[in-house]
């Protein structure tokens, strides 16, 4: 199988280390008011409704509600290149923060996979981010390993909590449940399939799909694993400018 772009992972120096990444720019906190579009937001920044970035497409019901304190990233080129001031990277849920940069999930995910903290992915010597396969676009084939079968690796974020249960999807996702069929489809390919759930949140102890909201995604996550795909779960955690991957989350099913 020819791969283009791929690039090794791992050595033993980083097995050591906790895989994090750093937000950039300016950090500082407004008041949402209220959403323009599914990618944009209008934030209350020291008495001035600003429009700012929303990088994330959900609805964020539980989450975006008007007077939530927000977190958000400056622009270096706000004044020049964007109409837009800034970037709406967290949110507070009570004394939570929550990221709700659906880029973080994938971003971070490869890092984790560079420095080795996936043990379940430690075999593969390489990895190519946006991979295509079928009809779908995973976050990443996994590749080179001496024993393990290639892999199809879907990463999905979740800034859902309810309980103590993470929850996914927080709308219904046709697209989600295409991963996931793509996914199982592929083990009779002969490939390993896995998808990979990113809480990005603190306060969740296990994760679960969201059965009210998308009972479809549900049953088909379900089938799949049945039929050998594997899901994981990791919570990731605001530090400071960082957004630090912060272990493993109980899957249930």
């Amino acid at each position: 199988m020819k791969v283009k772009y791929g690039f090794a992972l791992h050595n033993s120096y980083w097995l050591k280390l906790t895989s994090f990444i750093e937000i950039e720019g300016r950090i500082l906190e407004g008041v949402f008011e209220k959403r323009l579009t599914r990618f944009s937001a209008l934030v209350n920044v020291n008495g001035e409704n600003l429009p700012c970035f929303l990088p994330n497409p959900g609805r964020l019901y539980e989450l975006l509600t008007p007077g939530a304190r927000v977190i958000l990233r400056e622009s270096a080129t706000a004044e020049k290149q964007r109409k837009t001031f800034c970037d709406i990277v967290g949110v507070y849920s009570g004394d939570i923060i929550v990221s709700i940069d659906s880029r973080v999930p994938s971003r971070l995910v490869l890092e984790a996979l560079k420095h080795g903290n996936l043990p379940m992915f430690r075999d593969y010597s390489a990895v190519k981010p946006e991979y295509h396969h079928g009809r779908s676009r995973f976050d990443f084939f996994l590749y080179g390993g001496e024993t393990a079968k290639p892999c199809l690796l879907e990463v999905k974020s979740c800034t859902l909590v309810r309980n103590g249960a993470a929850m996914f999807p927080d709308a219904p996702t046709e697209r989600g449940v295409r991963h996931v069929l793509e996914l199982a489809k592929a083990l009779n390919e002969g490939f390993r399939a896995a998808v990979l759930f990113i809480i990005q949140r603190s306060d969740a102890k296990i994760f679960q799909p969201n059965d009210e909201t998308d009972p479809k995604f549900g049953k088909v996550l379900r089938e799949a694993v049945k039929s050998g795909v594997e899901v994981y779960a990791y919570m990731a955690i605001f530090a400071g400018n960082r957004i630090v991957l912060n272990g493993k989350v109980e899957v249930r099913l």
